[in-house]
C-alpha cells in the first residue's frame, strides 16, 4: 500500500504537504472525526480526497457550490479517479443511474448538494454504499452564525445515524470561534480533532487607502507592481467598465463574471493564468478552485459585505510566499453610501414573500404544484416586468436558494430547441452516409419523442453524457445538421436556471423560514459594521484587526500593512505645502490630483499634508471628493 506522501506525489505531483494537511489526513485515516479550519489556498480538498483514495469504498462529499463540485469532479476524472456529482436539477431516472454507478461501478467520490439529503429515498440509497469517509465542505454553512447559513446543512447530521463508525471531516476557510463551536454541535461530531491553521499571512500586506480617483490609483499600483493581479468589483457592469478603462490605459486586462459562457470564461481565465494578461477584473463569481501562486496584488474597489469574503478573496494573493498586497480602495463617501445601499438591499419578510409569489406567477406555477420544475431565468427581465430593484431581488432569491425553496444556478446556459425537418426515412439515409453522427441522432430521437412535429427543448449535457462526447462536440454536430437542412436548430442564451424544490404554498412556504431571514439580516448588519470598523480604524495594525475578527490574538504589529507603513515612515511636516494648499483652496475647491499638479508635489506629500489639515479641522472633504476650507 502506498504511503500518504506517495499518493500525494502520484496524483497531485507534490513532493510535500502544506501546513497541517498531513496531520488532518492522519487523523482521518485513524478513523477520527476531524474539523479543519484552513484559510483559502490551504489545500482543503486534498485533506479528504487523499485519505479517501487510501481506503476501500466511496467518499461522500457534501458541498453547496455546484460549480466547485463540477470543477473538482472534472479534476479527479482527469487524474483517472472515478467521481460523480449529484446536483439539483437532475431527474429521478438520472439520479437512480448515478447512484447505481456509485454502488456497483467502483466510484471513489460522490459529490452531493445538501438539498439532496432532504430526499428520503436518496438517503435510503446512500445506506447501500460502502462509505469510507463523509466530507463536509464549506462547513460554516451549518451554523446560523455563519456568513452563509443554509438550513439544508442541518440534515447532514442524519448521516451520522446511518454511518456511526465512519469518520466525518468538516472543512471551512473562515469561521469565528462561535461558528466553530456550532459546527461541532450541529454535525454531531464525536470528540473531533480540531486543526486550525493561523489566519495570519506574514507575506500579505493589507492596505486601506482613501482616494478620490480610484482608477488613477489602480493604474499607479499596477504599474508599480506589474505582476499578476486581481481586481474585485461588485457587479458585471463594473467588471466590464473597469476592464475597458484599464485596457485603454495600456494595461493588459481581461474580465470574468457569472454571465459569461463557459468558452468565454475559459478563454479569459487562460489569458490570465498564462500571464498573457496582467489583470483580471472579476465579480465574486471568480476564484473557486483557482490556485495561481504568483498573484502579486488583489485590489477591491468597493466595500465587501463581510470580513469572511474579503479575507478569502484577498488571500488569493501571495500564495508563492513572496510579498504581496491586499488593497482596499475607499473614497471618502464610500462608508455612508455603501451602508445605505447595503441596508436598502436587505430583503424583509414581506418582500421575500412578494418575490416568491411573483416568481411562481412569472413561470405560471399553480398553487400546490411546481416541485422539481426547472426554468431558464433572466433576473433583469424578471425585475423589469415587476419594477423590482435588482440587487434586493437577487438577495431575496439567494435567500430562497439557501433555504432550499429554490435552486438558483448562475452558470451561463444555452436553451437549445430542435426540430427534424426531413422524414424519418431520410434521417436513416443521412446516418448511413454520416455514421459519425448516428449516436447523437439516435439519442435525441429516443429521448425526445415529438421532435418531428414540434420545436423541442433539448439538454445538450444529457445528450453528451449518453454519447460519451463533450457538450462542444454536440453543438458542433447540431450546427452541421442545421447546415445540411436536417434540423431546425435555435439557440437562446440565458445566464441562470431556476429550480423549484417544493410545491407552491405562498405564505406557508415563506412563514416557515421567517426566523432565518430575520437572523440572517441582523447577522449581515453586524458583519458589515465589522467591515466599516476595519476600514475606519486608523490606530491599529490591519493584520491584527483581521486576526481579532477570527478570534486570533496577535501581540505584534505586522510591519507591512498600511497602518504599520504609515506609522514607521518618518514624518516630514512640510508647513509650506500645507500653506500652499490652504491658499489654493481659498481660490477654488480641488481634489488631491489637482493639488499635486499645481504644487508639483508627490502624492504621498500631498496626502500627508491634507491629512494634517483634515485632522486640524482646517479643511473638509465633500461628497464630490473635492476639498474646501472650513470658514
Amino acid at each position: 500500500m502506498l504511503s500518504s506522501l506517495e499518493v500525494l506525489k502520484k496524483y497531485w505531483n507534490f513532493d510535500s504537504f502544506r501546513s497541517i494537511q498531513l496531520e488532518i489526513i492522519e487523523a482521518v485515516l485513524s478513523g477520527k472525526d476531524t474539523f479543519g479550519i484552513m484559510p483559502t489556498g490551504g489545500g482543503k480538498s486534498i485533506c479528504f480526497q487523499l485519505p479517501a483514495l487510501m481506503s476501500d469504498g466511496i467518499c461522500i462529499v457534501v458541498s453547496p457550490l455546484i460549480a466547485l463540485m463540477k470543477d473538482q469532479v472534472a479534476n479527479l476524472q482527469k487524474k483517472g479517479i472515478k467521481a460523480i456529482a449529484l446536483t439539483g436539477g437532475i431527474s429521478s431516472d438520472e439520479t437512480i443511474d448515478l447512484l447505481d454507478n456509485c454502488e456497483f461501478g467502483n466510484y471513489k467520490f460522490l459529490y452531493l448538494s445538501p438539498e439532496r439529503l432532504q430526499s428520503d429515498w436518496i438517503l435510503e440509497r446512500l445506506k447501500n454504499l460502502k462509505v469510507n469517509l463523509i466530507a463536509i465542505d464549506e462547513a460554516h454553512c451549518v451554523s446560523q452564525w455563519g456568513h452563509d447559513f443554509r438550513p439544508a446543512y442541518l440534515k447532514i447530521a442524519v448521516l451520522k445515524d446511518f454511518f456511526p463508525n465512519i469518520p466525518f471531516i468538516a472543512l471551512t476557510a473562515s469561521a469565528t470561534n462561535r461558528v466553530q463551536d456550532d459546527v461541532v454541535v450541529q454535525l454531531k461530531l464525536s470528540n473531533p480533532l480540531i486543526f486550525k491553521k493561523s489566519f495570519s499571512r506574514a507575506n500579505l500586506a493589507y492596505m486601506v487607502f482613501e482616494v478620490e480617483d480610484k482608477l488613477f490609483r489602480i493604474s499607479q499600483i499596477l504599474r508599480k507592481n506589474p505582476e499578476s493581479s486581481i481586481i474585485y468589483v461588485r457587479n458585471r457592469k463594473s467588471c466590464l467598465d473597469v476592464s475597458q478603462q484599464l485596457t485603454t490605459l495600456g494595461i493588459q486586462t481581461t474580465y470574468y463574471h457569472g454571465g459569461l459562457s463557459h468558452k468565454e470564461k475559459d478563454t479569459n481565465m487562460q489569458l490570465w493564468l498564462t500571464d498573457v494578461k496582467q489583470v483580471i477584473v472579476a465579480t465574486n463569481a471568480f476564484g473557486m478552485g483557482i490556485d495561481k501562486s504568483n498573484v502579486k496584488t488583489v485590489i477591491h474597489i468597493q466595500l465587501p459585505e463581510n470580513i469572511e469574503n474579503y479575507y478569502q478573496e484577498a488571500g488569493r494573493a501571495g500564495r508563492n510566499g513572496e510579498k504581496a498586497f491586499a488593497i482596499l480602495l475607499v473614497s471618502p463617501s464610500d462608508s455612508i453610501q455603501s451602508e445605505k445601499q447595503f441596508l436598502a438591499s436587505l430583503p424583509e419578510v414581506s418582500y421575500v414573500k412578494e418575490v416568491y409569489i411573483k416568481l411562481c406567477n412569472y413561470f405560471q406555477i399553480a398553487y400546490g404544484e411546481g416541485i422539481n420544475e426547472q426554468f431558464l431565468f433572466n433576473l433583469n427581465h424578471f425585475c423589469g416586468k415587476y419594477s423590482f430593484p435588482v440587487v434586493k431581488t437577487y438577495n431575496a432569491i439567494q435567500f430562497l436558494d439557501r433555504q432550499s425553496i429554490l435552486t438558483l444556478s448562475q452558470e451561463f446556459s444555452n436553451k437549445i430547441s430542435l426540430k427534424f425537418i426531413i422524414s424519418s426515412k431520410e434521417v436513416i439515409r443521412f446516418m448511413s452516409l454520416h455514421p459519425q453522427y448516428e449516436s447523437i441522432i439516435l439519442t435525441i430521437l429516443r429521448s425526445y419523442p415529438g421532435i418531428y412535429e414540434l420545436q423541442t427543448a433539448i439538454n445538450t449535457d444529457f445528450v453528451a453524457k449518453k454519447t460519451n462526447l463533450t457538450n462542444d462536440q454536440i453543438i458542433q454536430a447540431l450546427t452541421f445538421l442545421k447546415q445540411q437542412e436536417i434540423v431546425e436548430f435555435l439557440e437562446k442564451s440565458n445566464d441562470s436556471k431556476l429550480i423549484f424544490n417544493d410545491v407552491r404554498e405562498d405564505e406557508k412556504t415563506i412563514n416557515r423560514v421567517t426566523k432565518f431571514l430575520n437572523n440572517q439580516n441582523q447577522l449581515k448588519r453586524n458583519q458589515f459594521q465589522s467591515v466599516l470598523y476595519y476600514i475606519n480604524q486608523k490606530n491599529q495594525c490591519k493584520n491584527k484587526l483581521i486576526l481579532e475578527y477570527f478570534g486570533e490574538i496577535s501581540t505584534q504589529d505586522c510591519g507591512i500593512c498600511s497602518y504599520c507603513v504609515y506609522k514607521l515612515k518618518p514624518k516630514k511636516v512640510n508647513s509650506n505645502l500645507s500653506e500652499k494648499i490652504l491658499k489654493l483652496l481659498k481660490i477654488n475647491e480641488m481634489d488631491s490630483r489637482e493639488i499635486e499638479k499645481i504644487t508639483k508635489s508627490t502624492s504621498e506629500e500631498v496626502i500627508f499634508a491634507i491629512q494634517g489639515l483634515l485632522e486640524s479641522k482646517k479643511i473638509i472633504i465633500q461628497n464630490n471628493n473635492l476639498y474646501r476650507i472650513i470658514h
